[in-house]
């Protein structure tokens, strides 16, 4: 292997390891879980818009929760793609942003975290939410602006990983909540209502999905 193989063999296991730390710990977790609440509604206020509902605003809580609003058939396809769209938003991400980092395309992947934060921050409809969002921006920007090419990578690297084991951590969150009764107007509950198939089938699936999304990027970044 050639030194330049070498440097992105090891960027790419460094920055592994990094976001598997922050998913795994709940001191850190905590704390970035917002970034993966920021895409979970950025992914059910896309779906919503492109089945034809219309976007009311998006609330993000400090308890990581959020929560967004449309207006639209409270039943349908429509519905059922845009409550279904949430919990697979970040691991399907990750798995877009492994393709770009994988060819060396960084700079798209901090333009479209760049253009997904500016859409939330329209949408957002809290004081919480807003200030969330803007020191995400502010981060992001900051890396953008004022880092070399090198730390950029990296930092793409890491919002990769990071997507994606943090897209698989909330569906077990979500089940034990379930399995407590903490939950019963989660995506999946509202699923089942919506399908009358079994909400711990819809968890399977998201866990499907996104475990799938990190086997798959892992074997593109990694191979």
């Amino acid at each position: 292997m050639d030194l330049l193989g070498s440097q992105v063999s090891t960027t790419v296991l460094v920055t592994g390891v990094v976001a598997l730390v922050v998913v795994a710990f709940s001191e850190l977790w905590r704390p970035a879980r917002n970034v993966i609440t920021i895409v979970h509604e950025a992914g059910h206020a896309l779906v919503a818009v492109l089945v034809g509902r219309r976007l009311s605003g998006i609330r993000l809580h400090s308890d990581t929760s959020g929560l967004t609003l449309t207006k639209g058939k409270p039943y349908g396809p429509g519905m059922v793609s845009t409550a279904l769209a949430g919990y697979v938003a970040p691991s399907l991400l990750g798995l877009g942003f492994a393709a770009l980092v994988g060819v060396e395309q960084t700079a798209a992947v901090l333009v479209i975290c760049g253009v997904l934060l500016l859409g939330v921050l329209v949408m957002v409809r809290n004081v919480y939410g807003f200030f969330s969002v803007l020191l995400t921006g502010a981060v992001l920007f900051g890396v953008a602006w004022w880092t070399s090419p090198v730390v950029q990578a990296a930092f793409a690297h890491v919002i990769t990983w990071f997507l994606l084991f943090g897209g698989v951590r909330p569906v077990g969150e979500l089940q034990r909540k379930r399995r407590r009764g903490w939950a019963r107007d989660s995506d999946a509950d509202q699923l089942a209502r919506l399908t009358g198939a079994p909400g711990w089938l819809w968890v399977g699936m998201f866990f499907f999905v996104n475990l799938g999304s990190l086997v798959l990027a892992a074997a593109w970044l990694l191979g």
